[in-house]
């Protein structure tokens, strides 16, 4: 069953993951859509992303709409400059706030946040990469990580996974992970570059092919990105039975979702976003 289920209501598009806040209260956690928004073309309209030529004042907007829409203040969205490579940062309550108005002030590169914090909402951006969630509800902690294909064979799951056990004692067999909104299999074609660093991850890590690399014409490949990252999960000690993969894939669906590969490069981002609420989130 779809994990990630579409918010029918006036306001941002959003993509939730209801029974996540019913299994843990306080929690929230979904992804955006494109629709709902303030952003002229070609980001039309939800954009969240300052890096992609949008108008700030628009995209702050766009950010604001999205917390006010899920009662959370505007002051606890927290995000990083995402660089697609493997570094973990754990984000502590002096980071509360960063890069919510400009990419200056963001956390410096790093494509996955952890947090034990309450009142702090974790947010991270995509136009078709693939956005991981993690939950540990024995040790009250959660993550974020962006993984598009660089970030995929750099594993960055895994290091997500490790560096919640390294700070915060978390055990593998305890976090729930799910999968979100993101390009598939049937729209992720890639050449020679990529296939030649996601075939040595296939094999440093021991996974059958089973799908996950289907070869095309001229060398080049579809790869599934959302299942080879369950698969790490997997590896890393997430149990299979707690992580669930949204079937969304943005590049067939670009009335609901931004693609930089169906739209050239030019569109807008969609936000992950997880937080565990404190008392009634006052600013």
């Amino acid at each position: 069953m779809e994990p990630f289920v579409k918010r029918e209501a006036k306001g941002p598009s959003l993509f939730l993951l209801p029974h996540w806040s019913e299994r843990h209260a306080g929690v929230t956690a979904g992804f955006t859509g494109r629709q709902g928004g303030v952003s002229a073309e070609p980001w039309t309209s939800l954009n969240c992303g300052l890096h992609v030529g949008d108008a700030d004042a628009d995209v702050v907007a766009n950010r604001r709409m999205l917390a006010e829409a899920l009662g959370w203040p505007f002051e606890a969205w927290t995000c990083a400059e995402q660089v697609h490579g493997d570094r973990v940062y754990v984000v502590g309550k002096g980071d509360r706030g960063k890069g919510r108005e400009s990419r200056g002030t963001a956390v410096g590169d790093a494509d996955a946040m952890i947090t034990g914090e309450r009142g702090v909402l974790l947010t991270s951006f995509y136009a078709d990469c693939v956005p991981l969630y993690f939950r540990d509800p024995v040790k009250d902690v959660v993550a974020l990580a962006h993984a598009g294909w660089k970030g995929t064979v750099q594993e960055i799951a895994r290091k997500t996974v490790e560096a919640m056990t390294a700070n915060f004692g978390c055990v593998p067999a305890d976090v729930e992970a799910a999968i979100g909104p993101s390009i598939g299999l049937c729209c992720y074609e890639v050449n020679e570059v990529v296939l030649d660093r996601v075939i040595p991850l296939m094999e440093r890590i021991g996974l059958e092919n089973e799908g996950l690399v289907t070869p095309t014409e001229n060398g080049k490949a579809r790869i599934n990105l959302k299942e080879l990252n369950r698969q790490i999960m997997i590896k890393a000690g997430i149990l299979p039975s707690r992580i669930e993969c949204s079937d969304w894939c943005t590049g067939c669906s670009t009335d609901l979702f931004f693609s930089h590969r169906m739209e050239g490069g030019a569109t807008g981002r969609m936000v992950s976003w997880i937080g565990m609420t404190e008392g009634d989130l006052k600013a």
